[in-house]
């Protein structure tokens, strides 16, 4: 094993999506408590970065505006913003006139790319495996596998650092019936993340099922009805929401993605936290209405000419198992939850748009376990500065990216919370307050002020509020 035995880092990164990406954005060049630069590195087992591969569908875009890159909202100066990566590219007057607010999937992933490609401390091909708090030296072991252009184990390897930062991301979730399907070869089976790898495959299908009634699904089902002949479509998507719902878009509504609504959520009580994350799925699992217009608009003028497309979409409805029929189909066991009705559904490809889970954390923090403080669920309990709460015997922090939903609630795995999150992680982790942070974020407010509230009296006065039994 070679061992890193040098000065220990100051933060050490496992994983780098755009979260970790932007920490590492926002960390470059920052002094240290010390003297000299904060030292930062981050690993990923994967060549290079890469954000959504298979959803970057011509013409989809991202469901947040521009200023959620990496480090606008904490930093507009910086020259890790996606202004600068215009600006570098030679196309800041282009995008200028082209007045787009939000931009093409396929346009942030070639902009995170860019930072990738030129920010240091970053190693990919690199597998982190194991991570222990050595109590001698205070520091944070992180043992890790570097890999070949294959894959392949090639050197052994351990790093030394004071802090933690998990951005270990998301994992496609394939539902437990269609699991034995999915990793059935003969039959295409696939989920939505590797949707354009399989699109050809997929199309060539007479018949294709589409599950999920989110934006990826509607996606995908709109990709796939733009390609296919006016009356032969071959189309179902299938739902288990009772509608293909919008997104929540209102500008009030948006205010669920602040840091003042981030800070009120984690302050609730666990049973209310957990209550409330499921049923704010339409603030994060709907449909953008443009998406919407655009399918509802491409199913239309297929009927222009008489009849109707051969397209079948039923929110409403589970699978509940399903099979193989021959090589060359599949059988889908349908519930409809309301009517209490079932059917059967043979179809010759299926497009699985069930969303992501988080990356469970139990095997990479074994090590780590004896420290960790845990709610009532099992889950790590984080703090308001994003860190795992540790045994006090542990000095240094493990901070978390995109795996605190529960205990910060819907914003969590939002882009445009990014920044702000990172921005926060590094004025703890430096003592310094390098990226003051606004004392107030949202129009609205959320929960009551235990303090006495007052009202205005048209004397200027201000008098307690009393509530009326």
């Amino acid at each position: 094993m070679t061992a890193q035995l040098g000065t220990p880092h100051d933060l050490v990164g496992i994983g780098i999506g755009p979260f970790n990406l932007s920490l590492a954005a926002l960390a470059h060049g920052l002094p240290r408590q010390g003297v000299g630069e904060l030292a930062t590195a981050f690993y990923d087992q994967r060549r290079d970065f890469r954000w959504h591969p298979g959803l970057l569908i011509d013409g989809a875009t991202l469901q947040v505006p521009f200023l959620a890159d990496l480090v606008t909202l904490a930093d507009p100066a910086s020259p890790w913003s996606f202004l600068s990566h215009l600006k570098h590219k030679e196309r800041l007057f282009p995008f200028y006139f082209a007045e787009q607010f939000h931009i093409q999937r396929s346009e942030y992933d070639a902009y995170c790319r860019w930072v990738a490609e030129r920010l240091p401390g970053l190693h990919f091909g690199h597998q982190v495996d194991a991570v222990r708090w050595n109590p001698e030296r205070e520091l944070f072991e992180v043992d890790f596998t570097q890999l070949d252009a294959d894959g392949e184990a090639e050197a052994l390897g351990r790093t030394h650092t004071r802090n933690l930062v998990l951005g270990l991301g998301t994992a496609p979730y394939v539902p437990e019936p269609l699991r034995p399907l999915a990793e059935a070869p003969t039959v295409p089976v696939i989920h939505s993340s590797e949707y354009l790898d399989n699109r050809a495959r997929v199309l060539a299908a007479a018949h294709v099922t589409v599950i999920g009634s989110g934006q990826s699904g509607a996606e995908v089902f709109l990709d796939l009805l733009r390609d296919r002949p006016a009356g032969r479509e071959g189309l179902t998507w299938l739902a288990r929401t009772d509608a293909f719902a919008p997104m929540e878009y209102s500008k009030l509504g948006l205010e669920h993605f602040t840091p003042d609504y981030t800070r009120y959520f984690h302050a609730l009580p666990e049973a209310v936290r957990d209550r409330l994350v499921p049923a704010q799925w339409q603030l994060h699992k709907g449909i953008d209405a443009a998406t919407i217009a655009a399918i509802h608009e491409e199913l239309y003028r297929r009927t222009l000419h008489g009849g109707w497309p051969d397209a079948v979409l039923t929110p409403g409805v589970s699978v509940r198992t399903a099979g193989r029929v021959a090589t060359t189909k599949v059988e889908l066991h349908l519930e409809h939850t309301q009517q209490g009705v079932r059917s059967r559904l043979t179809t010759d490809a299926v497009v699985l748009a069930t969303g992501y889970r988080e990356r469970p954390l139990t095997s990479l923090l074994a090590g780590l376990d004896p420290y960790l403080r845990k709610d009532s669920a099992g889950r790590p309990r984080i703090d308001d500065r994003h860190r795992m709460v540790l045994d006090p015997a542990v000095t240094g922090s493990v901070f978390v990216q995109n795996g605190e939903r529960h205990t910060h609630g819907v914003g969590a795995p939002d882009l445009g919370l990014a920044a702000w999150r990172s921005a926060t992680i590094l004025n703890t982790l430096t003592g310094k307050n390098p990226y003051p942070q606004p004392a107030r974020t949202a129009f609205t407010t959320f929960g009551l002020d235990q303090r006495e509230h007052t009202r205005p009296h048209p004397s200027g006065e201000l008098l307690p509020l009393v509530e009326h039994p």
